[in-house]
């Protein structure tokens, strides 16, 4: 293995794009993390440079206390699980590493930049299980994990998974759980209009207005309005 994908040598690269602007910056955006102040463009370049870093490597990655490392290393593991000619061994050590270390991805940025891939590409032939379990997790970014994954499966017209994990999170009580279910009904809804709309009427008097209004973004307004309104005759 070349020393060149070490973790060792990605922090250090990492290292020279500091910048106390942007530390400053992320500082009020991820609270309470250790930041290094490197643009996400950068760390995203620079995990494509280390693109084959293997996942013990990866791994050490994840460990660090810095925000923009741990984003290296899921960007890393992003970049394999995309790339054609990843190995099935590899995508199943990547996937294995984010379920092991989900303790070690721990925010919304963390979670979205890998889970479509490293997770939902990896299940997309599999049994997804593990999406429901992840969906009743009292960790919230497991559960974030389990509804932003099959964003892989809306892509390949599968929409099955998302409404019923998104059925499972409509009374989740995190507002970074509403945005990411609307999230992923809105992209669903692009998909199938039909089976979007069914879903709202169905679910919309109680949904989270959060949710809602992620979920009917691409709605007309005419709609948009009907479906708020039903969550104001039920709040009466």
């Amino acid at each position: 293995m070349s020393t060149s994908l070490s973790a060792v040598q990605f922090i250090q690269k990492l290292e020279s794009y500091r910048s106390p602007e942007e530390a400053e910056k992320y500082k009020r955006i991820f609270k309470g993390e250790e930041v290094m102040g490197v643009r996400m463009g950068q760390v995203f370049a620079l995990a494509k440079e280390f693109i084959d870093m293997p996942p013990d490597e990866i791994e050490k990655l994840l460990e660090s206390p810095i925000h923009e490392v741990r984003v290296g290393a899921v960007s890393v593991m992003d970049w394999q699980a995309r790339r054609k000619k990843t190995p099935a061994e590899r995508r199943k050590e990547l996937f294995d590493l984010y379920i092991r270390r989900h303790d070690r991805i721990n925010n919304w940025d963390l979670v979205d930049r890998s889970a479509i891939y490293v997770v939902g590409g990896y299940l997309f032939d599999k049994p997804r299980d593990i999406l429901y379990e992840l969906a009743r997790s009292k960790n919230i970014w497991e559960r974030r994990t389990a509804m932003v994954s099959t964003a892989f499966f809306i892509r390949k017209g599968d929409l099955d998974d998302t409404f019923k994990i998104a059925e499972m999170l409509l009374h989740d009580d995190q507002d970074l759980i509403h945005r990411a279910t609307g999230w992923m009904l809105r992209a669903a809804g692009g998909s199938d209009r039909q089976r979007l709309l069914d879903f709202l009427d169905q679910h919309a008097a109680v949904m989270p207005r959060t949710t809602l209004r992620y979920a009917m973004e691409h709605l007309e307004k005419d709609l948009r309005d009907h479906y708020l309104n039903l969550i104001k005759e039920k709040s009466k």
